[in-house]
């Protein structure tokens, strides 16, 4: 079974004839074991994605600048 999934620090790719996007990624398994991976993604997904992180990193942003120094 699995736990969860990280993303790996290595580029992404786009493949132009498939109009994909594969990031790298490593599925770690509850018993331990973790393996490569690749999350594929149509063009409509890395949009939709790219404006999520765009969101996330902005609430991140906007946290950070609320704290006490």
């Amino acid at each position: 079974m699995i736990s969860h999934i990280t993303p790996d620090r290595r580029d992404i790719v786009y493949d132009e004839r498939a109009h994909q996007a594969g990031l790298p990624v490593t599925v770690h398994h509850r018993h331990g074991v973790a393996e490569p991976a690749v999350l594929v993604m149509d063009p409509g997904q890395l949009e939709l994605y790219a404006l999520q992180l765009e969101r996330a990193i902005a609430k991140r942003k906007a946290a950070r600048e609320g704290m006490p120094r």
